[in-house]
């Protein structure tokens, strides 16, 4: 009977054995095997506050098994038990195909957060960066139900500066999916002012420049007059000549730009003669605003120009510019690089 009774104990304890060592290794396959969800990555948002239970709910509805949630909540347990308890960290997070629910909570728990990104352009006008902006499905778009002049108050900027074109520094811009657009935007223009001011308090003596805004006007045409760097201090020293002498600028860039959309990849002799506030072949001085965003070396360019006695340059076709002095040097480089290419 003895006998009888420690088999029968030695069976069970086999069992609850076999048992237990099964739940274990379903446990660990669950919390281990892939997770499945259709595409090849899947973001997930996780506000601030939230708990474990949520994480859960967040999961099981972005992914195809509903069993998750309270494997999720059993691995948070054993972490507790090891004293290792389970730390939330807001934001977006990344499941890549492959990951397990122990690779997302790990990511959860080491705050590797995903972050997308936004690539704002060298001289792309403020049309081309707002279409950017919008074509990000993962922001809150805010900038189409707001006018510059709320933005530029919204941003502290100077009264004297009306307008929003040119003030948005271009660079790669980090966010988490969810962010509002207009914040990223936001640090763009606070970046572009600090830039702007800093470059201004170094600046070259005796600039026929006002101010900060002036030096970002004229950094915008050099912006869009060439991609050399090594011409874009020329090209300012011929700007910088020229407004000393009180000539008109004649830059086609102002022209383009004032023309709108009615830009269709050539300028006419009638466009020349159009006015326009930014015409600066039928006004002189500086436009009233930029024409583009400009890089950091054209805002250094217009603040310290090569000193020299070029009052014109053409463009030879091949990303540089031939400069002259006078008016008959010009007409021969135009004759040869623009004319007879024609």
């Amino acid at each position: 009977m003895i006998k009888f009774l420690f088999k029968s104990i030695l069976i069970v304890l086999i069992l609850l054995l076999v048992i237990v060592g099964a739940g274990g290794y379903y446990i660990n396959k669950t919390l281990t095997s892939p997770l499945e969800f259709e595409g090849e990555k899947l973001i997930i948002s996780v506000p601030e506050n939230t708990y474990l239970s949520q994480i859960s709910d967040i999961v099981s509805q972005n992914t195809q098994s509903s069993i998750i949630p309270t494997f999720i909540r059993l691995y948070s347990k054993i972490q507790e038990l090891q004293n290792k308890p389970l730390v939330i960290h807001p934001g977006a997070y990344e499941i890549k195909k492959g990951d397990s629910v122990v690779d997302l909570i790990q990511k959860l728990n080491n705050s590797d957060r995903y972050y997308s990104s936004i690539l704002l352009i060298e001289g792309w006008n403020l049309k081309q960066i707002k279409s950017a902006f919008a074509s990000k499905s993962d922001l809150k778009q805010n900038l189409p139900n707001k006018s510059d002049e709320e933005i530029l108050k919204l941003f502290g900027a100077p009264q004297y500066i009306k307008s929003l074109e040119g003030l948005i520094h271009p660079n790669t811009y980090m966010y988490t999916p969810g962010n509002m657009d207009i914040d990223i935007l936001r640090v763009a223009y606070k970046k572009g002012m600090e830039l702007l001011n800093k470059e201004w308090e170094s600046r070259s003596p005796n600039l026929p420049l006002k101010n900060p805004y002036e030096a970002l006007i004229l950094a915008s045409i050099i912006e869009k007059e060439t991609g050399k760097s090594s011409d874009r201090k020329r090209i300012a020293g011929v700007f910088i000549n020229r407004l000393n002498k009180d000539m008109l600028l004649q830059t086609d860039p102002t022209v383009i730009y004032g023309m709108g959309d009615k830009y269709q990849g050539k300028i006419r002799k009638i466009d020349l003669q159009t006015d326009t506030p930014w015409n600066t072949y039928t006004r002189k001085g500086l436009p009233p605003t930029p024409i583009a965003s400009p890089g950091l070396e054209s805002i250094q360019a217009a603040l310290h120009p090569e000193e020299h006695e070029y009052l014109y340059f053409v463009s030879r076709g091949d990303g540089t510019s031939a400069f002259a002095k006078s008016l008959a040097e010009h007409n021969k480089n135009v004759n040869e690089y623009i004319l007879k290419k024609k």
